[in-house]
């Protein structure tokens, strides 16, 4: 038997591994049509691992006892022929039956199915938002909050736009076939977008009771890396994404304390940021910078290129500028409030919180979090107030702790 650690700690992190793997390869086989099937058969798995290892103990090699499970159990779901028969013989073809008995679950066959996964539920005919919703919640495994959080939307009108997406791919009997040219360079876009809330979502949830989710910020990298082997998807964009991930993931072991606590970037330890990602990340803009395009991917690899690598006492006018255009080509609060806090290191806090009282962002944790940083050399009861306000808006537990212990240090200093 494998550790000691908790089947209870294992699992959850082989789920958000494993799950979106393991129903991009059954639905490879079972059809995007019968999506429903290959993710019961992959929550089955894990239910079986959950109620076998809480008796038996964790296997030496847990995840391959998963793919072994959930290739047993595609195989006796075809050994019955009623089902089969009744629901879904006519809707596939007859290799299509012989591969469903005897696939395998090999690295590079889930590595191409979570790929040709992503370019199949990335079709036009769903609205943009229904393709990465839908994507964010097979291959990604998000929950409805999860997605509502990336989008700034209600949770009810997420499960709406879900609902619509999953009829429309049992309508239109969607299958995962090999696109052409057009068609790859045609649904990219859509596939950056939903990679990068993938990694935005590891990189600062705001759902999970831990700030950072390295592994979700490593699954993005990994299938982004993916996209810049093949031709038709080794653009500037792909580049610039990855160069971007790179970049913010050199610091992730800065980011936090051994609490979990999160660290501000001017009292992070240098020392532990990550030198090869940096120089990784420089590769990739490096290799992002032919054509004239633009793209909001470039401007924030370009940010955080001057965040991680550079030593140049105006280096704050640099991200200025950057975020200056960033907020003209794709608008979004997180990107006005972080051009307001690269406003204040620039022009100084009493500026920059006329700047932050315009954006009127009052619902927002993150507004009362940077005014209370504003403030806090200004006017610390004012500090105090925002900071409580910060507390009581997020959802994070981590970032609760973090506004909570600066609100405790204020306090301190205003008796």
């Amino acid at each position: 038997m494998a550790s000691t650690k908790s089947h209870r700690e294992l699992l959850p992190h082989l789920f958000r591994q494993e799950y979106a793997k393991m129903t991009s390869v059954l639905c490879r086989h079972f059809g995007l049509k019968h999506i429903e099937i290959a993710e019961d058969i992959a929550s089955d798995t894990f239910l079986k691992a959950s109620e076998h290892w809480a008796i038996n103990g964790i296997p030496d090699n847990p995840t391959a006892w998963l793919y072994t499970v959930a290739k047993n159990k595609t195989k006796d779901y075809f050994r019955h022929i009623s089902v089969f028969e009744s629901q879904i013989k006519e809707a596939i073809k007859p290799n299509e039956i012989e591969g469903g008995q005897n696939f395998e679950f090999s690295t590079e066959n889930i590595s191409d199915s979570q790929l040709a996964m992503i370019f199949a539920v990335c079709n036009p005919s769903n609205s943009t938002e229904a393709q990465i919703c839908l994507a964010l919640q097979i291959l990604c495994g998000f929950s409805v909050e999860e997605i509502a959080n990336a989008f700034l939307a209600k949770a009810e009108t997420i499960k709406k736009r879900l609902h619509r997406a999953r009829t429309n791919l049992r309508d239109d009997n969607f299958q995962i076939n090999p696109l052409g040219e057009m068609e790859i360079r045609g649904r990219l876009d859509t596939v950056l977008k939903t990679l990068y809330l993938l990694f935005n979502e590891g990189y600062f949830s705001k759902t999970a009771n831990q700030l950072i989710r390295k592994d979700l910020c490593s699954e993005a990298i990994r299938l982004t890396l993916v996209l810049t082997e093949n031709t038709f998807t080794n653009t500037p964009d792909t580049n610039a994404l990855l160069a971007l991930m790179c970049f913010q993931s050199s610091r992730l072991q800065a980011r936090t304390n051994d609490s979990g606590e999160a660290i501000l970037f001017d009292q992070q330890d240098k020392s532990l940021w990550d030198k090869t990602l940096i120089g990784k990340g420089n590769y990739y803009l490096v290799n992002a910078c032919h054509g004239n395009e633009v793209s909001k991917y470039h401007l924030e690899a370009g940010i955080a290129y001057w965040h991680t690598s550079s030593t140049d006492e105006n280096k704050w006018k640099h991200i200025l500028e950057l975020y200056n255009q960033l907020v003209l080509t794709e608008y979004s609060p997180v990107t006005a409030l972080n051009r307001t806090f690269a406003y204040a290191k620039v022009h100084g806090h009493e500026k920059a919180i006329i700047e932050a009282v315009n954006l009127q962002l009052t619902d927002n944790s993150a507004y009362h979090g940077l005014l209370g940083y504003l403030y806090t050399t200004i006017d610390l009861e004012v500090a105090i107030s925002h900071y409580q306000q910060a507390v009581q808006l997020t959802k994070s537990r981590s970032e609760k702790q973090t506004l909570t212990k600066e609100l405790n240090r204020l306090k301190e200093k205003n008796r």
